[in-house]
């Protein structure tokens, strides 16, 4: 018997139900008494900065200008006071390194004077920078080992805030991380560079339509699935431990086709963990607002009201990491891979982006005023000009280890990336490209075939689920993002290319300005060129079909399927263009970015590659031999007694799983090779085209081997959880 499984299955049976609700002691019935009390916010920082102080960093903010070492020096004061009174005896500086995690550097407020005295202290140098060991994070060549030095800079536009660990108390000031020479070595520095590059651009654009128009803010909507499974049952699979996804699993006769589990009743101790995420959320000033069991088993969603980009960049990565460790405390794991679980569905990040201004007018809104939906059309044509222009880059913005096994399955969109407005945006963007003339009648024309649009807002036609890229009313959702991600990177790219193409639209305007042409006439001449050209990206159907793979070909819109592939158009000139003229990234940033991408899908697929093998040596082959004699043992002894009559079923199943043993070598033996070949490899995108295409192959065929055992070797022998079980066991 195996008891790793049957010791988790028990210790599922044994757990207490219902789970208290006593792990905070915030109720939870009002939560503006208690929404934020964890973070150094505008009022907070209002009450404990002297008032001359606090516009400094509120102008900086807006300008992006650095903070004299005097008013540093008062916030940290304020700040450490604030901390103080909560219970703080420590500070990090909180980051986010190309490893897709967040860090962290502990310091304590106590020091010692030089004559010998103890102090609590937090001055502004220590607010502002810090120089954590830099040489373990991933830089992508841009610094040998030897070289350790990397600096966390303080980003004053995103709040500090208090993360409660047991009774630990511990002061969080969000910073960049760059190296000694200044050059960005996460995912937030080259998102703040492109939220500054679109910020400047989109003014431009908009004050072409109201000149009070000072500042564009992207905004972001993010949608977070994820699965749940006990702890214990977590436990007994070495491969969610070491992966985040099950390497092996036969399918469980019901998974998701009885649509059952949709925005079903959601479980009780699945609820109370819910109930204590938002509370910890809240504290933290995360505005989650929505949760939901997801289409799969298991597999649920928390999602929250929209935020300046930079912010709710922050808050889903605080929200990962809170999120793991609220389950911990409910004896359940979080899963964040893309595709834990094959045949069911995998788990994505949509990401929701608009833009608004400080006017309080959302860009992607037609509005209620007819006159005024020429902004609209500018920038919601812009939009699909920018997709149209650089979907190669986005499409690379996405790619990684985990989302290959995501995308274009169970209603993940597919690796084809196009554009769904719906029908009546569709029927409105033909009727203007099909305008001869480009006149005031024309204007008027289009103006008035917006005013009759439904409301998009509420009713946009149907939701399309299959598209990667589609309009929901007044924004556009980028659903191809996936579960485990830093929205950061896709963000980046959308802002830059927005910015790009926003800064190419005003200058075509202009030049139609200096020949005499009106204003209103000008941008429609340019929008119906812009609707004409990026016509092919536009797709209103099933992105899953076959035919629509042919039509895209047909169109000429690239099908990447796999992360080596799609991360290729990083060396290309167009990407080099939009990441150095958008200011986001230079070409060594850029360079090494792409190696580290490369580097982190190599590393995955060794880790899943060897943690299979184990698993299929120790665990597996064990298990099948074991079977393979009882069956063998079995027909010898009916054959001693003369009942060959009844051995039929025994050597069919002995027939099975030898073939299934023997099938399981032979691959091992071809994944051998390839991982030599593979690690002998000089260049990192040779060794990643190897790993994709020569050992994860014969990955799927252990699998497809394994799996087929797994249906019929005796169960008490079976020593990995079930899907059956860890699905269904709540």
């Amino acid at each position: 018997m195996s008891l790793s499984r049957f010791n988790a299955l028990q210790a599922v049976e044994n757990r207490v139900e219902p789970f208290p609700m006593d792990f905070n002691d915030t109720p939870a019935e009002n939560i503006a008494s208690y929404f934020g009390i964890n973070v150094f916010d505008d009022a907070k920082m209002k009450k404990y900065v002297a008032e001359k102080a606090y516009l400094s960093v509120k102008a900086a903010i807006q300008s992006g200008q650095k903070l004299s070492r005097d008013v540093a020096d008062e916030v940290a004061l304020g700040m450490k006071k604030w901390a103080e009174e909560k219970g703080c005896t420590h500070f990090a500086h909180w980051f986010q390194p190309l490893t897709g995690k967040t860090a962290e550097k502990h310091d304590s407020f106590f020091t010692l004077t030089h004559d010998g005295r103890v102090i609590e202290e937090f001055t502004g140098g220590a607010l502002v920078q810090q120089e954590p060991d830099g040489s373990s994070f991933p830089s992508g060549g841009m610094r040998s080992t030897f070289e350790a030095r990397g600096y966390t800079v303080w980003d004053p536009s995103s709040p500090a805030f208090i993360m409660e660990v047991g009774d630990g108390m511990t002061l969080c000031i969000p910073t960049i991380f760059v190296t000694y020479g200044g050059e960005a070595q996460d995912y937030k520095l080259p998102l703040l560079r492109s939220l500054a590059f679109l910020d400047k651009a989109a003014v431009t654009v908009a004050k072409m339509f109201d000149e009070k128009v000072a500042k564009v803010t992207a905004t972001l909507g993010w949608e977070q699935e994820y699965f749940l499974i006990d702890d214990a049952l977590f436990n007994a699979r070495p491969d969610l431990a070491m992966t985040g996804r099950t390497l092996l699993g036969h399918a469980a006769a019901k998974n998701q086709q009885l649509e059952d589990h949709y925005f079903g009743s959601i479980p009780e101790r699945v609820y109370a963990y819910m109930r204590d995420l938002e509370t910890e959320s809240h504290k933290l000033g995360i505005p989650v607002r929505t949760r939901h069991n997801e289409v799969a088993p298991a597999q649920y969603e928390v999602a929250p009201i929209f935020e300046e980009i930079n912010v709710a960049v922050d808050h889903n990565q605080l929200l990962m990491d809170v999120m793991e460790r609220v389950a911990r405390r409910h004896k359940l794991r979080v899963l964040f891979h893309e595709k834990p679980f094959a045949g069911i569905n995998g788990s994505g990040k949509h990401n929701n982006w608009s833009m608004g201004t400080n006017t309080g007018v959302n860009l992607l809104s037609p509005g209620k005023e007819p006159a005024k939906n020429l902004r609209f059309l500018t920038f919601f044509v812009n939009t699909i000009a920018a997709v149209h222009k650089y979907a190669d880059i986005l499409r690379a913005s996405i790619a990684h280890a985990g989302n290959d096994h995501r995308l274009g399955a169970n209603e993940a969109p597919p690796a084809i990336i196009s554009v769904f407005i719906g029908e009546a945006m569709t029927l409105l963007l033909d009727q203007i490209a099909k305008g001869k003339n480009t006149d005031g009648q024309e204007v008027k024309r289009a103006l008035d075939l917006i005013s009759k649009l439904p409301n998009l807002e509420l009713d946009n036609t149907d939701r399309n689920r299959t598209s990667p890229f589609a309009f929901t009313g007044n924004k556009f959702e980028i659903r191809a993002v996936g579960s485990s991600q830093n929205c950061a990177g896709p963000m980046a790219v959308m802002n830059a290319m927005m910015g790009l193409q926003l800064v190419e639209f005003k200058g075509e305007v202009d030049k139609l300005l200096a020949k005499g042409a009106k204003q209103d006439e000008a941008i429609l001449t340019v929008l119906k060129g812009y609707i004409r050209k990026s016509k092919s990206i536009c797709f209103e159907g099933n992105n899953y079909s076959d035919e629509w793979k042919e039509e895209a070909k047909a169109r000429g819109l690239n099908n990447f399927a796999t992360t080596p592939e799609a991360l290729d158009v990083l060396g290309s000139k167009m990407a080099l263009e939009l990441y150095s003229k958008s200011g986001v990234m230079n070409k060594v940033e850029l360079e090494a970015y792409h190696n580290v991408q490369l580097h982190s899908y190599c590393t995955k697929i060794n880790i899943e590659a060897r943690s299979l093998e184990e698993i299929i040596h120790s665990m597996v082959m064990p298990a099948a031999i074991r079977y393979q004699t009882e069956l063998a043992d079995n027909i010898a002894s009916l054959r001693e007694i003369d009942m060959d009559d009844a051995i039929g079923y025994q050597k069919d199943t002995l027939k099975r799983v030898t073939r299934n043993v023997n099938a399981i070598r032979e691959a091992l033996e071809k994944l051998h090779k390839g991982f030599e070949k593979a690690h002998h490899c000089d260049d990192i995108r040779d060794e990643a085209d190897i790993l994709c295409h020569k050992v994860r192959p014969q990955m799927d065929a252990i699998r497809e081997a394994a799996d087929d055992l797994e249906a019929v070797v005796d169960d008490q022998y079976w020593p990995l959880v079930k899907y059956r079980e860890m699905l269904f066991m709540r």
